[in-house]
C-alpha cells in the first residue's frame, strides 16, 4: 500500500488490541490474505532471509538425517509406484535428487517425523490420483475463462526466480458473479478444481532441485473481498494447500490495494517486507504470535542509496505466551521502505504470526 493511496483508509487504533481479539480477527482471513508484504511490485528477499536450499549437507541434526533415511525406506516398501509433479518417489530414480526435495518438503511439514510425513505423503498421493491433479492443467474448465488474469493467475517471477501467483477476490463482491461461480456446492467444487489448476501451473514452474527454485510467492489483493461470503471457499483452499502442497510457498504478499494489511503466516522460515512510503508518512502496525516463540525486528530502509537504515525495533524473541500484541507507530523522515522481519530459522516447527498495518500520508 503506497502512502498516497492510504489517506482515505481507516487507521489502526492508537491503543493495541488484546492478543486474543487481534489473532482471532486476522486468522479469519488467513488464506485470502496470503500476505507477508505490501508493495506495488514483488520485492527481492533481503540477505537476512534464509530459504531452505534442500541440500542434504544442510541437515545439521543427526535426527533429521535419520528421518530422511527412514522415510525413504518406508517409500521403498510401497507396493505401488508413487510419483508427484513428475518426480518418481517410490521407487525413486537413481541419481535423481529431485526426490530429496519433495521428500524433505513433507518431512519439514511434519517436523521431521518420518511416520507422520509418510502418512501425509500417502494421503497426498491418493488425493492426487482421485482428483486427477497430474492432468488438471490440461483441462478446459467451462465458465472460468473470465476469471483468468483476474481472480488467480501465475505471472512473472521475483528477482530470485520464484514464480508469482496473484490473487484478487474483490470480483466476488458482485452478487451476480458470486452466484455464478460459487453459488452452490457443485459450483464451489468446480471453483476449487480451477484454483488447484492455477496452483499446479505454478508448481510446474519450479525446478524442484537442491539449491534451485523450489517454491512460489503468493500475492493477494484484499480490496473489496467479501470475507464472510468467501469463508467456505477460503477454508477449502487453505486445507487443500496445507495437506497437498507442503512448503510450496516461500512467501505470501499482500498487494498495495488492500484497505489494510491483515495476515496470518504459516512458515518455517519467514522474512516480511512492508510498504513503500514517502516522507512524512506514518506507519502503524500490530503483530501477535501463536503456538511457539518467534524472533521479530523492524527497520526502515531509505530509498536513497546514501541513506542510513534506521533500526526501529531491535530483533528480539517474542514469546507465544505474551498477552499483549506488538503495537508500533513510525513516521518516516524520508522516502523508503519499512521492513518487518519474523525469523524462525532456529526451529523446524511451523509457527504462526498474525499482523496488520496501515500507512497514512502526512497532510503536508
Amino acid at each position: 500500500m503506497e502512502a498516497s493511496q492510504a489517506t482515505s483508509e481507516p487507521v489502526l487504533s492508537s491503543k493495541p488490541a488484546t492478543k486474543r481479539s487481534l489473532l482471532s480477527s486476522l486468522m479469519e482471513v488467513r488464506e485470502a490474505t496470503a500476505g507477508a508484504t505490501a508493495a506495488s511490485t514483488v520485492p527481492d528477499s533481503s540477505a537476512s532471509f534464509k530459504e531452505d536450499t534442500y541440500l542434504l549437507s544442510t541437515l545439521s541434526r543427526s535426527s533429521e538425517q535419520k528421518a530422511l533415511r527412514e522415510l525413504k525406506q518406508l517409500l521403498s516398501a510401497s507396493p505401488t509406484p508413487i510419483s508427484m509433479w513428475g518426480v518418481p518417489l517410490a521407487p525413486s530414480a537413481p541419481g535423481d535428487d529431485r526426490a530429496d526435495v519433495v521428500v524433505l518438503k513433507f518431512l519439514r511439514a511434519r517436523d521431521f517425523d518420518a511416520g507422520q510425513a509418510h502418512d501425509m505423503l500417502l494421503r497426498c498421493a491418493e488425493w492426487r490420483r482421485e482428483f486427477g491433479a497430474d492432468w488438471v492443467t490440461e483441462e478446459e474448465l467451462v465458465g472460468f475463462k473470465e476469471l483468468e488474469g483476474v481472480v488467480a493467475y501465475m505471472h512473472g517471477w521475483d528477482r530470485r526466480g520464484h514464480p508469482v501467483c496473484y490473487n484478487a477476490y474483490g470480483v466476488f463482491k458482485d452478487k451476480v458473479v458470486y452466484e455464478r461461480v460459487l453459488g452452490d456446492p457443485e459450483k464451489l467444487q468446480r471453483f476449487l478444481r480451477w484454483r488447484i489448476q492455477v496452483m499446479e501451473r505454478g508448481v510446474r514452474l519450479l525446478q524442484l532441485r537442491p539449491g534451485g527454485v523450489n517454491s512460489i510467492i503468493q500475492v493477494t489483493d484484499l480490496k473489496d473481498m467479501p470475507k464472510r461470503q468467501l469463508r467456505a471457499a477460503s477454508n477449502h483452499i487453505l486445507s487443500l494447500f496445507q495437506d497437498n502442497y507442503p512448503e510450496m510457498v516461500t512467501r505470501k504478499v499482500s498487494a498495495r490495494r488492500a484497505p489494510f494489511f491483515a495476515s496470518s503466516l504459516f512458515f518455517n522460515h519467514l522474512h516480511t517486507r512492508c510498504s513503500s512510503t514517502c516522507r512524512g508518512a506514518t506507519i502503524t502496525w500490530d503483530m501477535v504470535v501463536g503456538g511457539w516463540d518467534l524472533d521479530y525486528g523492524a527497520e526502515y530502509v531509505p530509498s536513497d542509496a546514501g541513506g542510513y537504515t534506521v533500526v526501529v525495533e531491535k530483533t528480539r524473541r517474542i514469546p507465544a505466551t505474551a498477552d499483549v500484541p506488538i503495537h508500533h507507530v513510525f513516521t518516516a523522515k524520508e522516502a523508503g521502505k519499512m521492513v518487518l522481519s519474523v525469523d524462525n530459522t532456529k526451529s523446524r516447527r511451523r509457527k504462526v504470526a498474525a499482523y496488520r498495518y496501515v500507512v497514512c500520508r502526512s497532510s503536508s
